[in-house]
């Protein structure tokens, strides 16, 4: 099992049945394939479609139906389609959680996501929307970026927004900042507590054992 499943197949077991889930561009789009269609999970992409479903096969895909990403994809029975202002009119307050990509997250649980200063962004899409309103924020990234951690004491890149996420999912742990800080809640099979904080630069409390993720293919 790779990193990114080992990330995906964990954050969608966060989700809860019966709500409205938006996914972010690249890793987080791929949370939806472990969820069960029969959950009553609604997943929204934010170019306008509540009801997104898997990723359209070869010689199926739809041009004007894509996920944020720009990917072809398929909607389930029931799905509807809105322009692009009722989309960013639902994900301010109208989200019950939203699964984001992190290029940093520092001790207080703040994100850093959509920018870094000197090169070039395609699109902000809406994160700051999302991170201000969505009633969850859980981050899905790789621990570290080059040998070089993402959980950081302080963020060095522009917050997202200035909000405590409620959960960091990594190939590595799953942390959850709290009031107190970052507190180790999980521990990825085969990783060391000892190895989590190594490639963590922020402090970790870690109180007690702690358990390996309960994901069922590694």
């Amino acid at each position: 099992m790779g990193h990114q499943q080992i990330i995906q197949e964990r954050t969608a077991l966060e989700l809860r049945p019966h709500t409205l889930v938006n996914l972010g561009i690249g890793l987080p789009t791929g949370v939806a394939y472990y969820v069960k269609p029969d959950s009553g999970i609604l997943f929204q992409s934010e170019n306008g479609l509540i009801g997104m479903g898997a990723r359209a096969h070869a010689g199926t895909e739809n041009p004007y139906l894509t996920d944020a990403g720009g990917f072809c994809i398929t909607a389930v029975p029931g799905a509807m389609s809105f322009d692009s202002a009722l989309s960013f009119g639902l994900i301010r307050r109208h989200v019950d959680t939203c699964v984001l990509g992190g290029l940093e997250v520092d001790e207080t649980g703040r994100l850093a996501n959509w920018m870094v200063p000197g090169k070039l962004v395609p699109g902000m899409g809406g994160a700051m929307d999302l991170v201000a309103n969505a009633n969850r924020i859980i981050i899905a990234m790789q621990h570290t970026a080059k040998g070089e951690p993402k959980i950081v004491p302080k963020c060095t890149l522009p917050l997202t927004a200035d909000r405590r996420v409620d959960l960091i999912v990594t190939d590595l742990a799953v942390i959850e900042p709290t009031e107190a800080g970052l507190v180790l809640r999980e521990r990825a099979p085969g990783v060391s507590v000892e190895d989590i904080i190594a490639n963590t630069s922020a402090k970790l409390i870690v109180e007690g054992d702690i358990p390996e993720m309960p994901i069922t293919a590694y």
